[in-house]
Parts: structure tokens; sequence; C-alpha cells
């Protein structure tokens, strides 16, 4: 085949394969909060989210098909211990210290919690399900077939169709005014709403699952670099764009429903509580069904991509072993709640993030600084000297001597302090390194 097999239609496809990769239903409960806090700030605050839930998943993409590779290979460009450490922490980030059991907490939240009467037995009614919902994820994920896939393909138009429906009626039918900001949102909304995108793990993500959309554009007989990379920016775009309807949708449905239903606990009671008023009975039911199986898909898909990983670094356990781990790891995640969850995850992705962020930058310029380790390492160090501890502030611990130096530096109260250092650490490490190497070379 050659380049020209990728018509317009090729790409569209690839570019909804890519926006339901994008949207986990767990990634739904976010906007909806987002809007509940942000109130009449709600629009700059959105712009924010979306530049780390949207723009930056799409930059992933796009720097995995310029490098050619995969996590494992962007991530050794700052040399083979962070090659090995930095893919780890993505993967347990999004498996079973957040993704994985997520997907159980959202399918709880929003399958059955609707239809409790009573918080009697609620922790014994949350075992239960979460133990019947990730027995299933593991039993799936044990028989690898093409039954996930095919059962996504037929969820998401659905999902997506029930989502339409959900915010043509907000839209027509507001339930309330919305309410002014709350404190963070009245004074940095922009910068707040970037650190919630962090939530939706999607950039992280991205950078381990590219590979699926760079194959499938390889698939038309693409291999020229360049193209490769033209291509994945127009899949990105196809697919950011749909991700961007969803999330201004869903962030203006929490906005005009606190009116109504005052303030909730999480984004998956935003939405369950919306579409019963909104829907009835009826619309709740399906939206909980299919958010459920839809969790339970993803559920699956990230117990089978943790288990291939820990496959290969300890190929003397067996697979069945290692997802099994996996899934009651997760199930005792889950139980912590919802809410508890995310307070949980936070301090985790502050200091993940900003990391990737510089990768994913790095990888786009390469060619300004001519792919030299010394760029990389440098700005990775730089970032994560400050993302490491605002990510221990973020969870209470050594609080007053951490504030009491890195608090000080530019930016750090907007959320972004691992900024500045991290553009020092890439200059200085352009400084020192010479003439430089390729990132293929050995460290």
């Amino acid at each position: 085949m050659n380049e020209k097999a990728l018509t317009t239609k090729g790409i569209i496809t690839i570019g909804f394969m890519m926006f339901a990769l994008f949207l986990g239903a767990g990634n739904l409960i976010f906007p909806p909060a987002l809007g509940q806090e942000a109130g009449t700030s709600i629009w700059t605050a959105v712009l924010g989210f979306l530049v780390t839930g949207v723009g930056l998943p799409v930059l992933a993409i796009v720097a995995v098909a310029k490098s050619g590779g995969d996590l494992q290979h962007v991530s050794e460009r700052a040399g083979r211990i962070f090659g090995l450490f930095f893919p780890l922490a993505v993967y347990l980030a999004i498996g079973p210290l957040f993704g994985i059991p997520r997907t159980g907490s959202v399918a709880f939240e929003i399958g059955a919690m609707p239809y409790l009467e009573s918080e009697n037995g609620y922790s014994l009614i949350m075992f239960l399900f979460t133990a019947v919902f990730f027995g299933i994820s593991y039993w799936l994920a044990l028989n690898p077939s093409k039954l996930v896939s095919r059962v996504g393909k037929l969820l998401t138009p659905v999902l997506v169709t029930l989502l339409a429906v959900l915010a043509f009626n907000v839209f027509l039918r507001p339930p309330g005014a919305i309410q002014p900001p709350a404190e963070n949102y009245s004074d940095q909304p922009f910068f707040t709403g970037f650190l919630e995108g962090y939530l939706t793990m999607d950039a992280i993500a991205a950078l381990v699952f590219g590979i699926i959309v760079v194959s499938r554009i390889k698939e038309h007989g693409i291999t020229d670099r360049r193209t490769l990379t033209a291509r994945a920016v127009q899949v990105g775009l196809i697919a950011g764009g749909g991700l961007a309807l969803v999330y201004f949708s869903l962030a203006y449905l929490g906005a005009v429903s606190v009116a109504e239903l005052g303030y909730q606990e999480n984004g998956g009671l935003i939405l369950t509580s919306v579409s019963q008023m909104l829907l009835g009975s009826t619309g709740l039911f399906m939206l909980s069904l299919v958010i459920t199986i839809a969790c339970l898909t993803t559920a699956t898909g990230l117990i089978s991509a943790f288990g291939e990983y820990l496959k290969k670094l300890l190929p003397k356990v067996p697979y069945p072993v290692t997802t099994g781990v996996i899934a009651l790891f997760s199930l005792t995640m889950a139980n912590m709640g919802l809410t508890q969850l995310i307070q949980f995850s936070l301090p985790m992705l502050i200091m993940i993030y900003p990391v990737a962020i510089i990768l994913i930058v790095l990888v786009l310029a390469d060619r300004v600084f001519g792919g030299r380790k010394a760029v990389y390492k440098g700005a990775v160090i730089g970032a994560a000297v400050v993302s490491i501890p605002e990510g221990l502030i973020t969870a209470d611990l050594f609080t007053e001597v951490l504030t009491a130096t890195v608090g000080r530096l530019p930016l750090f109260d907007l959320g972004v302090g691992w900024l500045i250092p991290a553009l020092a650490g890439g200059i200085i490490g352009w400084i020192v390194s010479g003439t430089g190497r390729r990132p293929d070379e050995k460290a």
C-alpha cells in the first residue's frame, strides 16, 4: 500500500477511534465537578482544563508518532535509568493506583448508587459490586478476544448519543442560574482548571496507547516519519475537537445544576442527578448501564495492558498471577470511594504530569536542540525537583519545609512552579553537552 491509501475517510475513522480511546467513562465525572465549582468563571476554567485534558493528549500522540516508538523509547531519551522507572510510574498511575480502581468506583456511583434507598449497608454493597466487577474484568483479561473492542465500538456511539441528548436538554432548559465561583476558581480559574485536567490522566495514558494510533496509520503503508507525524496531527484534531465538545457540555451541565441540586461530592453524583431530573428513570437506567459496561471494558484493557508490561519486567511470574494481583489491589483501592480515590491520586499525578509535559514538548522540539540527551536530562530533573515536592505538599507531607523552599519559586502558586526550573535545566544541559549526542546513543 502507498501513502495515498489513507484517505480522508480513513483519517476520520482513526480520529473517532482515538476519540473513543480517550473518552473513558471515568473522564465524564471531572467536567461536571469543574463546572459546579467554577460557576461564572466556567469558560476560563474549561480552557485551562482543555490544555491538559485535550491538548496534551493530542500532542502526546503526535510525539509518539514523531519518535517512531513508544513510551519506553521516548523515556530513554532522558537516560536508561529514567527510561526504566518513568514508564513504571506511568503504568502504576493509569493502572492499579488510580486508573483501574476508578473504573470500579465510577461504575458503582453511576451504575448502582442511584438505586440505593439508604446508606445502610453501603460499604458492603460497594464491596460486593466491585468484587463482581473486578472478578469479571479479571476473567476477561485472562481470555483475550475481540469482545472488549467490539463492545467498546458499540458503547461509544450509544454513550455519545446519550450525552448529546442530555446536553441538548440542559441547554434547552437549564435547571438553574450559574452560581458565583468557589475560592480557587475565583482567584485563578485557568490554572485551577489546568490542574484539574491532570485527573483525566489522558496525557500520560496517550504515551502508553499512542502506539495503537500510530500503528493504525502505519497499516496504510505510511512509514515516512514526517508524513506519519502530519497524519497524527490530523487524527488528533478530530479526536480533540470531539472531546472539547463533550467537556464543554458537561462543564456547563455542572454549572447550571448547583441552584437545583446544591454542591455534590463528585461529578458522578452530578451526572446521575441531572440525568434523572431531565431524562427520568429510563434515561438514568440507560446511562447507568452503558457507563458500567464501558468501565468494565476499560478495566479489562488496563488490567491486561499492565499485566503484559509486568510480564516483560518479571518474565518468570505467570500472567494470571500478575493480573490477579492487579485486580485484587484495584478492588481494595476502589473501595476507598471515588472522592477519596481522587484525593489520594492527585499528589501522584502532580508529581508525574510535569515530567510528562516536558517529555512531550522536548520530543516535538527535538530538532531545535539536536536531540541532545543532556537537554532531556536537565529539563526532566528541573521539572522533577519541583513537581515531587509539590506532590508531597498536596498530600500534606513536609508542607512547611517544602513550602518554605520550592514554594518561593515563581509561578508556584499557579501550579506551574516547575516550568522555570525545567527550562533552566534544559538550557544548562544544552550548554554542558557541547556537540551533544543523539537520543539513540548510549548514555
